[in-house]
């Protein structure tokens, strides 16, 4: 019989507390919620190279997994791009589990204990997340309301809602599947002790003093002061940026808590880099035909220190002309325009054409679900894309000039010429990421790709795409390696070639 971690039963404790009316529907998701992160889990130990794994054996119904200390793993085949839910429960020998938190302590491997406490919240958030979802059939209005359907979090990593340091009251007051209005407050600081980049609006300046927005889970258990009262907003699907009323700009907010992988603090990199990455934005948009906008950061500050500084960055919105919509591609599933064949296989031509496009400049965008949205117009069709958020890019300096574009002024993380890491981010996160998600499964996006291919730039790009394998982020042999700075990487099988036993090693 199974036994609820700490995590779930301390969720149930608070829940009973600040919303009792809840707690049935909580226990009720709690099963489902198990299923879908034991699903993630099994997903990583099938496809990622986990070092303690040292074979894996596809038989006619099932995978077993060997490990280095004799034991063996079995479990279903395991789809590496789909989103359902299909792993009820994995046996390792004799015991089946039907726990993620509970197989991951019995695995034992190094840092086992501190990834089996995050699958347990994971767990537990991901319960509660389902069962506050109560959405309107109707499409919404407003693009927050569409980062609100997004009750799961990361389609494919095990801590797709693990938020360790908030309370259940923190996250029905700050999670935006929970649909709430937060209210943001700022931290005067003088001016000469902040860097800033872009235009800080007057709205944020007292005198000699510049106002910092900040959310008020950091206020409270960061930065240890209070915050001056500023202007209410709706979270969207990254939790720390914030949608202002009435169309005004997003506020992306230091939050110096671990949600999922990051820490989600804003390095000063990131706000000196803001203003050169816009410059560089105007010329990637201007040789895309008209089918990508970037949104700019209007402005950025750092106080000194990455816990308080913030950024102000245009509304997606304002690139939707009369009768569109602006879609996170994450809530893509909930408008149910995925469910046609006809409709995905446009949406991958769309993306791949303008990831393709400007990935042969010099760029490689991290167009994952949350990063990238679609334009859909009246009827539904994807029309264009909105790309927003350039913190995580890649730029290729010798890309860039070899097309009569100027590189930014910028050394550091986001600038390599290393093709394989500039394949890998867009790949990644497009294909691994915002396309499969979005198909749910390989065989739609098998098919998707099938009929996008023939109408896509051609280049050294594509064919490095063609030949496959896909390459994903090892999102748990990350945070099992927690030594290991910067990100570690899988190949994923070729979701055309995927039935072939492509994943057997």
């Amino acid at each position: 019989m199974h036994r609820p971690p700490a995590a779930e039963a301390g969720i149930a404790e608070e829940l009973a507390v600040v919303r009792p009316a809840l707690l049935p529907r909580y226990r009720a998701e709690l099963p489902g919620a198990r299923a879908a992160v034991l699903t993630r889990l099994w997903r990583a130990l099938a496809h990622e190279p986990l070092p303690w794994i040292t074979g894996r054996t596809r038989g006619a119904h099932s995978l077993a997994l060997r490990l280095a200390d004799g034991r063996t793993l079995h479990g279903p085949h395991a789809d590496p791009y789909a989103t359902s839910a299909y792993v009820t429960g994995v046996r390792l020998d004799r015991d089946r589990y039907a726990d993620p938190a509970a197989l991951m302590t019995a695995l034992g491997v190094s840092h086992a204990d501190a990834f089996a406490a995050e699958l347990a919240h994971s767990v537990a958030s991901l319960a509660l997340s389902r069962a506050d979802a109560d959405h309107p059939k109707e499409w919404p209005e407003h693009d927050w309301e569409w980062e609100q359907r997004v009750t799961d979090g990361h389609p494919y990593h095990p801590n797709c809602r693990s938020r360790p340091g908030f309370s259940v009251a923190e996250q029905l007051a700050y999670g935006p599947e929970h649909r709430p209005v937060v209210e943001l407050g700022t931290v005067a600081v003088p001016a000469d002790a902040c860097e800033v980049s872009g235009a800080w609006p007057q709205e944020l300046r007292e005198g000699e003093r510049l106002l910092v927005p900040v959310h008020p889970w950091q206020s409270e258990h960061v930065l240890g002061r209070a915050s001056a009262p500023w202007r209410p907003a709706r979270p969207l699907l990254s939790l720390r940026t914030l949608a202002l009323p009435g169309g005004g700009p997003h506020v992306k907010t230091a939050l110096s808590a671990r949600i999922t992988s990051s820490v989600r603090d804003i390095s000063a990199y990131s706000v000196r880099s803001a203003a050169p990455l816009g410059d560089l934005a105007d010329q990637l948009t201007a040789h895309t035909g008209g089918l990508l906008h970037i949104t700019r950061t209007l402005g950025a500050v750092t106080a000194g220190s990455p816990d308080l500084a913030a950024l102000l960055r245009e509304s997606p919105e304002r690139y939707a002309g009369p009768g569109e919509r602006v879609v996170p591609v994450a809530a893509l599933p909930a408008t149910g325009l995925p469910d046609s064949p006809g409709w995905l296989a446009a949406f991958a031509r769309l993306a791949l054409t303008v990831g393709l496009r400007v990935l042969g400049l010099g760029v490689a965008l991290e167009a994952h679900g949350q990063n990238l949205l679609a334009v859909l117009g009246p009827d539904g069709a994807p029309r264009r894309l909105v790309y927003r958020d350039l913190a995580d890019i890649r730029i290729s300096p010798a890309r860039l000039t070899a097309h009569g574009l100027t590189p930014p002024p910028l050394t550091g993380r986001l600038v390599t010429d290393d093709e394989t890491a500039l394949r890998r981010k867009l790949f990644g996160s497009l294909v691994a990421g915002a396309l499969a998600a979005t198909a749910g499964s390989a065989a739609p996006l098998a098919a998707a790709l099938t009929a996008a291919f023939p109408a896509l730039p051609a280049g050294d790009d594509l064919s490095a795409l063609r030949e496959g394998p896909v390459p994903a982020k090892a999102l748990t042999l990350m945070r099992l390696s927690p030594r290991t700075p910067g990100d570690q990487w899988t190949a994923l099988p070729d979701p055309l070639v995927l039935e072939t036993g492509a994943c057997d090693q």
